[in-house]
């Protein structure tokens, strides 16, 4: 029989993928959505000065973006007052994730995370045949001594956390993780995803030695920075772990065009404080369009916010087709009873109040179906 012969592993795999992003759902709708608010991006966009840098690298795109990251890297060594050789930059934090898995994980080897976390990840261990371990969220947080104990009991070799949470934008204080990182069983590695940390309360993000073999640090230019669709991600970590990622990563993964906005963008310190300042309003934004509606915004330490839409998850399901029939693009969390919620991104006044004029209808025809 012609065609490719898939690796056992992969033909056991379903046909699927983690998220359906928007604009498939504009493809199936036919129309565009009114508000974009599902996929966590920043609406509000990137530094000024980004883009600049951004435009100014186009005129050079004919060629390859430095193997190396070099001059990134350096900033972002010096942002963190380690060395460079501490620092991998990649595709995005799902990227670096990928290649992290594919490092350490063989089939079999067990992996330790929370249920209804990141699913990314978990797409990531299930292609290289890990074997995942999950423990339930603790109210509506990750669960750090849960996590920890399983560690002990099946001895994995990563164990993930997302500091705050995705999909409920929860935080925990940095002694908590650090308390954490404490009790790492020998032969494991704590993945540490920081993706929504600069958007953070100060004591959010933990002093943790950038040389620390215990763990692994991820942030990304996706979500405080507004860079989404330029997949700017990078890892902290120690000096041995970092350089193994040279094995195995894509060195022509970066493009001029994101190497420089990145840069640009790190650079920019009065965007940056801008950026907090107008996604805190936007939260706040948010909080009151859930209570006029009688509904409860949770606290987020991030650029969204989960909305317990006070029912179960097939109630908060169907206020999200709901929305995605009146063009609002939400989503929401994955397990019960997390699920009770939808998740709503930050975003400019326009879409704010395309929402606010969204909700309450949808939330009608949702008790209307159900009862």
């Amino acid at each position: 029989m012609t065609g490719p012969r898939y690796t056992p592993l992969i033909d056991s795999l379903p046909s699927t993928v983690p998220f359906v992003g928007p604009e498939t759902q504009e493809r199936r709708m036919g129309h565009p959505f009114a508000a974009r608010l599902g996929a966590n991006e920043n609406g509000f966009g990137p530094s000024p000065r980004a883009i600049a840098a951004m435009a100014a690298a186009a005129g050079e795109v004919w060629k390859y973006g430095d193997p190396e990251n070099h001059d990134l890297r350096k900033a972002l060594a010096e942002k963190h007052d380690c060395d460079p050789a501490n620092i991998v930059v990649g595709e995005g934090i799902d990227g670096l994730l990928g290649y992290l898995v594919r490092l350490v994980i063989a089939p079999g080897d067990r992996v330790v995370t929370s249920e209804g976390a990141y699913p990314t990840f978990n797409f990531h261990v299930a292609g290289y045949g890990g074997e995942l371990h999950k423990v339930p969220y603790k109210g509506d947080h990750e669960d750090p001594d849960a996590l920890i104990a399983l560690a002990k009991q099946v001895g994995p070799k990563l164990i993930y956390i997302a500091n705050p949470d995705n999909p409920m934008a929860s935080a925990h204080p940095g002694e908590t993780i650090l308390r954490m990182v404490e009790q790492v069983p020998e032969g494991a590695l704590l993945v540490l995803d920081e993706a929504y940390v600069d958007l953070a309360p100060e004591g959010t993000a933990p002093a943790i030695p950038a040389d620390d073999p215990r763990v692994i640090r991820f942030r990304t230019f996706s979500k405080a920075h507004g860079m989404a669709g330029a997949r700017v991600g990078y890892a902290i970590g120690a000096k041995p772990l970092i350089a193994a990622f040279d094995k195995i990563r894509n060195h022509f993964g970066m493009s001029r065009i994101s190497q420089a906005g990145a840069l640009a963008s790190l650079q920019d310190k009065t965007w940056q404080a801008y950026m907090r300042r107008l996604i805190a309003a936007s939260r706040d934004r948010i909080g009151e369009i859930a209570a006029e509606n009688g509904l409860s915004a949770l606290p987020s330490a991030t650029n969204f916010v989960a909305i317990d839409c006070g029912r179960d998850g097939t109630f908060a399901r169907a206020v999200l087709e709901e929305l995605t029939g009146a063009g609002i693009f939400v989503r929401m969390p994955g397990v019960a009873p997390q699920d009770r919620c939808i998740r709503v991104s930050c975003g400019p006044e326009p879409e704010m109040e395309a929402f606010a004029a969204a909700l309450p209808g949808a939330l009608d025809r949702a008790r209307a179906r159900l009862g």
